[in-house]
């Protein structure tokens, strides 16, 4: 569904997200640009209701930019089958609803892209959470051998 490691990197670096780069894991990047965009959504419905329009574009403008040139760019169309035909399509939704609060000034498309974001980010984090670890399994002794005598 998603691309190369190098290609995740280099969509991750692409969008101005910088901590943990260079260690972390493909899917942990996908992670960290969902925590951007949501982080960033949150700001612009901030700054919206303060009515600092300047901040808000600012804030829209940098959630626009991880849905589309971080995580819409990380897809890989061919071998990501039917899942990664339907991600591009809701990035590309996504952006549209961002667009749309910029331009009229209206919380609900904000609110709506950072619960559709939140879905897939949980979804995402839960794909990559470790299997849980056997308990160890109590081996029994062996009977002890008695001493071989002569």
């Amino acid at each position: 569904m998603y691309t190369n490691p190098r290609s995740a990197t280099r969509a991750y670096a692409n969008v101005g997200l910088e901590t943990g780069v260079t260690v972390a894991s493909p899917h942990q990047l996908i992670v960290m640009l969902y925590e951007g965009a949501e982080l960033s959504i949150r700001m612009a419905i901030k700054h919206l209701s303060e009515g600092d329009v300047a901040r808000k574009c600012a804030a829209i403008s940098k959630a626009s930019h991880i849905v589309v040139d971080g995580l819409r760019a990380s897809l890989d169309l061919k071998q990501g089958g039917e899942i990664a035909q339907q991600l591009d399509s809701l990035y590309e939704y996504m952006n549209q609803r961002l667009m749309l609060a910029n331009i009229n000034n209206q919380p609900a498309p904000l609110e709506e892209v950072l619960g559709l974001l939140r879905e897939l980010h949980e979804a995402w984090r839960q794909i990559g959470a470790p299997a849980p670890v056997p308990a160890p399994v109590a081996s029994t002794p062996r009977p002890s051998m008695p001493p071989i005598t002569a």
